[in-house]
């Protein structure tokens, strides 16, 4: 299981900065915002928040006394702005999620386009996008969001397993199954124990017409899972196959 994470809010850090030299150095501060998370007593979690005061970018884990010493609390900038522009991100992601189970190609892209004006970075709405601008064929941008999937490990944690799944199942529809097995064989660097994920890279490979890598990542999803029937039932209809 992984942490469970606790929200501790927005919080404040001021950088000193020094201009000048000799005589003629002044020294500035300027305040910069994140938000934080706590998931255990002595493990805080900081992210900046972007322009549009939603936590983006490199999360960085500190001790109780780092944090306490360098970062003070900004209640009311998290329930004025930041809490608004989470909400507000959300329910995008979750429109544009529902548009696009509909069939509402158009409508899901303006959705997850907003929400990534909010969060460039965000996995959910790059994963949601990817799967609208497969579904739709427009292979030229979506070359450019496979790119950014590929590098954030976070899209391939099991918080968002469900918006990955659906991706590379547009991928395979698509029969752009290098891509879908580049996704899959990603996300089993990050949880190589998770038998449903070989499973699938095992269906991604059958459908690209290389059986012994789909009889392969079969059998490692049956070493995880034994009572596996489904990889079961698929291994005996490969192997019937081959012997055809």
């Amino acid at each position: 299981m992984g942490d469970i994470f606790q929200v501790l809010g927005v919080y404040s850090k001021n950088i000193k900065d020094y201009t000048g030299a000799g005589t003629t150095m002044q020294r500035s501060e300027s305040k910069t915002y994140y938000y934080v998370t706590r998931s255990d007593v002595d493990k805080f979690q900081v992210q900046p928040l972007n322009d549009q005061n939603v936590p983006s970018g490199m999360v960085i884990t500190l001790n109780k006394k780092e944090f306490i010493t360098q970062y003070a609390p900004e209640i009311k900038y998290y329930e004025k702005k930041t809490l608004p522009a989470l909400k507000s991100l959300k329910a995008k992601i979750e429109k544009g999620e529902q548009n696009f189970l509909n069939g509402n190609l158009d409508e899901a892209e303006q959705s997850f386009a907003k929400a990534l004006f909010l969060d460039p970075e965000h996995p959910k709405a790059n994963l949601g996008m990817g799967s609208v601008l497969c579904t739709k064929k427009n292979f030229k941008k979506l070359s450019g969001i496979i790119d950014r999937l590929l590098n954030k490990d976070e899209i391939f944690m099991e918080s968002q397993r469900q918006e990955f799944n659906l991706f590379a199942i547009s991928l395979r529809k698509q029969s752009l199954f290098d891509e879908a097995i580049t996704f899959y064989d990603r996300a089993i660097q990050i949880n190589p124990n998770d038998e449903n994920l070989h499973f699938n890279t095992a269906r991604a490979y059958f459908d690209a017409g290389d059986n012994d890598m789909a009889l392969n990542h079969l059998d490692k999803a049956l070493e995880i899972a034994p009572t596996l029937e489904v990889a079961s039932m698929f291994k005996k209809y490969i192997v019937k196959r081959k012997k055809q």
